[in-house]
């Protein structure tokens, strides 16, 4: 039998009537939310997803406290059994890739084949981390006279961890804190994005029907007083936070205030470092891909600053025009789509805000983009725009627009090539294009960046950390040391 192949307009009305009804889901049951009511938008086309009551404070305190209530019995349960609950979460995700990926493209615009790979993704991280749930051990060193005393040290978890995150990734998003959260017997209070708060639900209704025990994944669906709650908590024992750098300082000085810890992963403005002996046409297309149409550019670390040596600036810009030209930019929820629109209508006229000025101010010389698709009047798309000529001082050059927004600009010599790139406050990641590979270890070493690639870009793989330096944050997601964030250490000494 020939298989059915569903049309971009059911596989959209079939996201759209499986979005979740509700907005919080607490003590493994997904109930009405009390706050202010709300309508979502599907940023592809400008249809309203209907209207909600975001979660009210009280319910973010009735969420921490039952994943309080719930956290002695997680930690006491069988180190193999919460392993095997994470894997079951993973296959469970495998299973319904599909339906939600399609949620994901439906709340945020993501395209499909994108979204669906997310979700494989945060699967792996799952699977991943559910192999630590069992290993989790303490040292033992010796200290004084053999056999007077016995110390060792326990890895513990901290209790209730409150993960916030954001709108643009928001299902991968989510398995980099939860995860490894779970793995170390912690319980989570999940506080998506008010913007893309669906999928965030769909995944813990999918968690309950794997096994999780209720009041273990919490999700409150609120407003920013939802996330303030949450920083302040004095039940809650670490913050995991990822977003924007003003709403990163506010956690950031609510964890401060009661000596909690914060993980916080923050904003980027990333340098792309492309030398004279690279394949001019392939690596002017990538970066373009990278920085501008990969998620329509919004994404913290994506490589928004390229600095291309003056040899071959001049073909490589119009190798990225035209790479520009040939972006297929259209619904995301046809396959055929390679980029988005944006979040929302106030995300595409804050980038066109943020385009004009750099224009009025002379920030840099327009090269392609930066206005709205033809044919693209309804939702919230944006053309890929590329300034060339660019002032690295500028506003332009040294601001995170989050946006598919490019700044180029020549150098001529490494030093002054890492120079700019380390100009900025920011430090989250950095790229380099070469075929030396003696210079590639050396620019690498030099850029002041918690993430550093050469000839293209790390997929965030859970083996490995996922840091910023300077103002891109504070901790390390991934990992071994991601795991050990969701711990605390206590000594014991016994004398005998």
């Amino acid at each position: 039998m020939t298989p059915t192949i569903r049309s971009q307009h059911d596989v959209r009305t079939q996201a759209f009537d499986s979005l979740p009804d509700e907005l919080v889901h607490i003590d493994g049951r997904t109930v009405p939310g009390d706050g202010e009511s709300v309508e979502h938008i599907h940023p592809g086309n400008g249809e309203s997803l209907g209207e909600r009551r975001l979660a009210s404070v009280d319910q973010v305190d009735t969420a921490v406290q039952s994943a309080a209530d719930s956290s002695p019995a997680w930690w006491a349960l069988p180190p193999p059994q919460r392993r095997d609950l994470l894997l079951s979460i993973a296959a469970l995700m495998r299973a319904e890739c599909q339906q939600l990926g399609a949620i994901v493209s439906a709340e945020m615009g993501m395209p499909l084949r994108t979204s669906v790979m997310g979700v494989h993704h945060a699967a792996e991280w799952f699977t991943h981390y559910a192999g630590y749930a069992d290993k989790i051990g303490g040292r033992a060193p010796q200290i004084g006279a053999p056999g007077s005393t016995v110390n060792y040290t326990q890895r513990v978890p901290h209790g209730v961890i409150a993960a916030i995150t954001p709108w643009n990734g928001p299902i991968v998003a989510l398995a980099l804190k939860v995860a490894p959260a779970l793995a170390a017997g912690n319980t989570v209070v999940l506080k998506p994005s008010e913007l893309a708060p669906f999928s965030s639900l769909a995944i813990a209704e999918l968690s309950a029907r794997a096994g999780l025990p209720p009041g273990v994944l919490n999700v409150v669906g609120a407003a920013a007083d939802g996330g303030a709650r949450l920083s302040q908590h004095p039940s809650v024992g670490l913050i995991s936070f990822t977003g924007g750098n003003t709403a990163g300082a506010a956690v950031a000085q609510a964890a401060a205030a009661r000596h909690a810890r914060a993980v916080l992963e923050l904003g980027g403005k990333s340098a792309s470092l492309v030398f004279g002996d690279v394949d001019v046409a392939r690596t002017a297309k990538i970066s373009l891909l990278l920085g501008a149409v990969q998620n329509s550019g919004q994404g913290c670390f994506l490589p928004t600053r390229v600095l291309v040596h003056r040899s071959i600036y001049s073909p490589f810009l119009d190798a990225m025009a035209a790479a520009a030209a040939a972006v297929r930019i259209g619904d995301p929820f046809d396959r055929r789509t390679a980029m988005g629109p944006v979040v929302s209508e106030a995300a595409r006229e804050r980038i066109r805000g943020v385009v004009a000025t750099a224009l009025d101010a002379g920030s840099g010389r327009l090269l392609t983009g930066g206005g709205i698709p033809q044919n693209h009047q309804l939702g919230s798309f944006l053309e890929p725009t590329v300034f060339a000529d660019v002032d690295m001082s500028s506003p332009l050059a040294q601001d995170e627009i989050f946006g598919p927004v490019l700044s180029v600009a020549p150098f001529d010599d490494t030093e002054e090539a890492v120079a700019v790139a380390n100009s900025t406050a920011f430090g989250l990641a950095g790229y380099v294009w070469t075929r030396d590979l003696s210079r590639a270890h050396r620019v690498a070493s030099a850029l002041e960046a918690g993430n550093v690639s050469v000839n293209g870009m790390a997929s965030l793989p859970p083996e490995t950390v996922f840091n910023g330096w300077k103002a891109s944050g504070l901790g390390v997601e991934g990992g071994r040391e991601g795991f050990e964030e969701y711990t605390r250490t206590r000594n014991i000494n016994i004398t005998l």
